[in-house]
């Protein structure tokens, strides 16, 4: 298959680490409270005003690929602000064959086909657009990557690049033979990539701060390279898990895993996956096969088992509303959703063919992109630009 290639400083790429490193495993700050990210004082810039809405679409070109990021302004849907993020020539944006298979979210963004699935088992926008999200910095300067070594078949580094840099100015955080890093993501600050990496044929959740050494700090355990991390919270914590989203108030997360019974969760002050000991006490939200936010500290936005979304208590798991049409059952096209809007009152889905990702029917349809009230009666308006795609994922509705 054809190979594609994925911006305000510049960045030299980092030395590389002893191949005799070891874990540091002491904790990087004290335990408090795990609140959200509401402890994270932010740069004003149109990516962290509220009020926007910010999509990330991935594109490409024979020699040159990246990532553009943009704010919009959700009354006119027009861009307010655009930063584009470069990716590496040996940065992992798909997977392929002769080459290690690597878990990351950017692959879920650029490079998903019918002949490269997403590293993921399930790849429902639900469940897409929180990892995609991840990759970025509270504020949208940093994007996390994992690094294949040319040399070998077998190793992975994690690094990242800022928004506005040139085509291979990427900070590489490691760089021993034999590292397996894979699912970088930013913390919410921006001042350290997460990642799984594995350590004594097991495998870990470790962080490498963007500044310094880049000494490998270890976080906790992890359950394989297969579910994602989400980094959150003051101090920071990452869940491994699919679908996170915190709640408003930062006491509840949303998550799925297999074999993992429910899917609110109490926030706890450390690192790990999501398995059946850290869900003890969780909501299962009857007929959700996707979280697509909080519209409350109380209520969570699915999409239920018959295509339709619907509000739901979070506490015990019953629907708190009538359902929200977007599509009819029998319509051929389904709807996912993407993202809820701050305030709780709209949510974003995309509207496309079933049993296939958007991507690949990318240049054939244009983007059916809907703004939907999350009360039962209201009508969905379409978001009309032409410099939306198919590509484009929805993050954040500020």
């Amino acid at each position: 298959m054809a190979l594609v290639v994925l911006a305000l400083l510049c960045v030299q790429a980092c030395s590389s680490q002893p191949s005799n490193e070891k874990p540091d495993s002491r904790s990087s700050a004290p335990s408090a409270p795990y609140l959200g990210n509401r402890g994270y004082a932010l740069p004003d810039s149109p990516f962290t005003r509220k009020g926007t809405v910010v999509t990330a679409t991935c594109s490409m070109g024979a020699r040159y690929a990246g990532v553009s990021v943009q704010a919009w302004d959700p009354a006119t849907w027009q861009p307010r602000a655009e930063r584009q993020f470069p990716i590496p020539s040996d940065a992992v944006f798909t997977n392929y064959p002769g080459a290690k298979a690597v878990n990351s979210p950017l692959v879920d963004l650029c490079g998903v086909s019918p002949d490269a699935p997403s590293p993921y088992p399930v790849d429902s926008l639900e469940y897409t657009a929180p990892r995609v999200r991840a990759l970025f910095d509270l504020a949208f300067t940093r994007m996390a990557v994992v690094l294949r070594d040319p040399g070998s078949k077998t190793t992975s580094h994690v690094g990242f690049v800022m928004s506005g840099a040139n085509q291979d100015d990427v900070v590489r955080l490691s760089g021993a033979a034999g590292d397996d890093e894979q699912n970088a993501v930013m913390s919410p600050d921006g001042r350290s990539v997460w990642f799984t990496y594995t350590a004594g044929g097991k495998q870990r959740i470790g962080s490498r701060s963007v500044e310094g050494n880049h000494r490998l700090s270890d976080e906790g355990p992890a359950t394989g390279h297969k579910l994602p991390l989400t980094v959150s919270g003051e101090p920071a914590r990452a869940v491994q898990g699919n679908m996170v989203n915190i709640a408003p108030n930062g006491r509840r997360l949303t998550a799925n895993a297999p074999k993992v019974f429910g899917n609110v969760f109490d926030t706890w002050n450390s690192s790990g996956p999501l398995t059946g000991a850290s869900a003890r006490g969780a909501t299962l939200l009857s007929g959700c096969v996707g979280v697509v936010g909080w519209i409350g500290d109380d209520r969570v936005l699915c999409r239920t088992s018959s295509g339709s979304f619907r509000a739901m208590n979070a506490r015990t798991g019953r629907a708190a509303g009538a359902p929200i049409g977007v599509v009819g059952r029998h319509d051929g096209p389904v709807a996912e959703g993407m993202v809820v809007s701050a305030d709780g009152k709209k949510f974003i889905v995309s509207v496309h063919p079933p049993n296939g990702r958007q991507r690949e029917v990318a240049g054939f349809e244009d983007p059916d992109f809907r703004v939907v009230p999350t009360t039962p009666g209201g009508s969905a308006i379409s978001i009309p630009n032409d410099r939306l795609s198919t590509d484009t994922v929805f993050l954040d509705w500020l």
